[in-house]
């Protein structure tokens, strides 16, 4: 790894925890943008990686955020969330005072709420940043993200959210409500995508020229974006992963338990949710979730296209 770089006086420092597909992108935004961006992730080569492209690297969290007046942690749920702000190796007592603690990772708002309060205890300021749009939109800055916090933590926090999306939602003055609608979001996203993979390989055993079907329905009433997304991965037999079948399991779960508490019923999500654990359980769960269609072509013997040119029974 290189040598960590001087930090740049005058300027806004940021610190990326979690160098993965999206926060890469978001990084690399924040350092094109001309933040001073430092990043962090568990694998070096992706820490290697940033700092090849002009940014700076740090070893631990607490190293990449001791000075950073943003810290945005792209990690993949509540609990390394929890870990890297109050872990053994929590960077929560060590933050550089008053400053914001951007938070990107999909869970319960219950938890987001309780981060928050934590956070704000020892002094500096958290914004519930849910975020959408893949990695694409994360490496050219157009996310949408959808937040709430206090005004202060948007104030601090907008040279980051200015370089990293698209479209900021500002939707309340308190931790919460930011992972609310994200939890809506992934509620229709994961229906959709399975909804998608059953349609396909419905279109498969019926004998379809699969291509035509993806043209006629992208042009018809029953198209959406995950079917117009999601499909081409079918049709390529391709299934490396871009959003991988783990993602659905953990977030139609959390969807499932915030419905369970209101005794809210939410037939569609446990029905989706059923074809991401039968998906996960014979091995795809780091794949693409599009391979939610390889699940149906084995439980009904379609053939759908693969990487070799044949076809799954």
């Amino acid at each position: 790894m290189s040598e960590t770089v001087t930090v740049r006086q005058n300027t806004v420092v940021a610190a990326v925890i979690g160098l993965g597909s999206m926060g890469m992108g978001m990084a690399r935004s924040m350092n094109q943008a001309g933040l001073d961006v430092v990043g962090c992730d568990i694998t070096p080569d992706a820490v290697d990686r940033f700092v090849a492209n002009g940014g700076r690297g740090a070893t631990t969290a607490i190293e990449a955020a001791t000075d950073a007046d943003i810290v945005v942690s792209v990690v993949v749920n509540a609990a390394q969330t929890e870990a890297i702000l109050f872990g053994p190796d929590g960077i929560a007592g060590t933050m550089k005072p008053g400053a914001v603690f951007i938070s990107s990772a999909t869970m319960d708002p219950a938890i987001a709420r309780d981060l928050s309060r934590r956070v704000e205890a020892c002094g500096h300021h958290y914004l519930d940043a849910p975020i959408s749009g893949g990695a694409a939109k994360a490496a050219s800055g157009e996310l949408t993200i959808m937040a709430s916090g206090s005004r202060q933590a948007f104030e601090l926090a907008r040279p980051a959210l200015d370089a990293m999306a698209a479209k900021v939602y500002e939707l309340g003055d308190a931790a919460g409500a930011g992972a609310a609608f994200k939890m809506v979001n992934q509620l229709l996203a994961g229906v959709h995508i399975a909804a998608a993979c059953e349609a396909i390989s419905f279109a498969a055993k019926q004998g379809l020229d699969l291509d035509k079907v993806y043209e006629v329905i992208t042009a018809s009433a029953g198209n959406s974006w995950m079917f117009q997304n999601r499909v081409p991965h079918v049709l390529a037999g391709d299934y490396t992963p871009l959003s991988t079948v783990e993602i659905f399991v953990k977030d139609l779960g959390i969807v499932q338990d915030m419905a369970r508490a209101e005794r809210y019923p939410v037939p569609l999500v446990a029905a989706a949710l059923q074809m991401y654990l039968a998906a996960s359980g014979a091995g795809m769960g780091r794949d693409d979730d599009a391979s939610l269609a390889r699940i149906y072509a084995l439980l009904s013997g379609a053939k759908l296209p693969n990487t070799s040119g044949g076809s799954l029974a």
